[in-house]
């Protein structure tokens, strides 16, 4: 054998490793790793590790929800038509990495490679669906009032706030996004606590977030035991409402005290077929109603108001 030849089988024995990722939290439009620098084990539907997630820590959910605020005027105060166009925005920026979330997805929820597309297909358009009632949405809880006097009496809808959101437990992407873009299509900011043994999907969605037109903070994303962040984050006192869509009867009881705390909004945990045609319920779920009174003037002449 020459040594040309030696040289090549040699090389053939030795395989390429794959470059690992490491997951971050989704924090303010950065991504840190946990301030507290604790991972977890994440695994597949078999038992099969798959990576190592973050483990947030308390001081991670104060620093989201700081980030939250301080992003909270800047989104709310932009167009509803500009809050459509970004949302869509996303939907378009999850079509262009759809491989890399049927992956993880289907890893997540034991799905064949055909139902996790599926599954992130209908994730992707609920991006567009909710993109399109940005816009329309103040029409249908908002107008004109008839009142009794010489009044115009309107109600328009408002953002509530800063919304924690504890993502559902057993639909890793589909139910996550259903949860995560009615809260910012109508100005909200968010605080997102992943799916404590799926957080993957999550932390990914991060990455198309920080790629999208959104402002940075208008989505934050912690993964961890979700007892021990969404415990404090309940009782804070910047949080304005929360969304237990992933908490069990137990937890969502103790959350639901510490919110009471501040008279915060909460949406109660209840079953959701996330892959029906979502209706208006959790747009209309963190705005409140703003009511205007304004004098008509008395009539002139020529019967016109003025």
């Amino acid at each position: 054998m020459s040594e040309k030849s030696e040289k090549s089988e040699k090389s053939e024995k030795f395989e390429r490793l794959s470059v690992l990722k490491t997951y971050k939290l989704y924090v303010g439009g950065k991504f840190p790793r946990s301030e507290s620098g604790r991972v977890y084990e994440v695994a597949d539907s078999k038992g099969n590790w798959l990576a190592n997630a973050p483990q947030s820590s308390r001081k991670d959910a104060r620093d989201a929800v700081v980030a939250a605020r301080k992003a909270f005027g800047g989104w709310s105060g932009a167009t509803a038509y500009n809050r459509g166009q970004i949302l869509y925005r996303i939907a378009e920026m999850l079509e262009g990495r759809k491989d890399q979330f049927v992956r993880e997805v289907g890893d997540a929820e034991g799905l064949s490679k055909a139902k996790a597309a599926a599954v992130v297909d209908a994730a992707i358009d609920r991006w567009v669906w909710y993109a399109g009632w940005t816009d329309k949405i103040a029409q249908v809880v908002g107008g004109g009032n008839p009142v009794a006097g010489p009044f115009f009496n309107l109600s328009s809808p408002e953002p509530t706030g800063v919304v924690v959101v504890l993502a559902p437990q057993d639909s890793s992407f589909l139910g996550l996004v259903s949860v995560i873009a009615p809260v910012i299509a109508t100005g909200n900011t968010a605080v997102v606590i992943a799916s404590e043994k799926s957080p993957l999907p999550a932390l990914s969605l991060g990455e198309i977030l920080a790629t999208s037109d959104l402002p940075g903070g208008v989505v934050n994303v912690l993964s961890g035991r979700t007892t021990e962040i969404a415990a404090p984050l309940a009782a804070h006192q910047d949080v304005n409402a929360i969304d237990l869509a992933g908490a069990d009867e137990v937890l969502a009881k103790e959350l639901e005290i510490a919110a009471a705390d501040n008279l915060k909004r909460v949406l109660r945990p209840q079953p959701v077929d996330y892959s029906a045609t979502p209706g208006t319920e959790r747009l209309t779920a963190f705005l409140e109603t703003k009511t205007v009174w304004h004098p008509t003037g008395s009539l002139g002449a020529s019967g016109s108001s003025y």
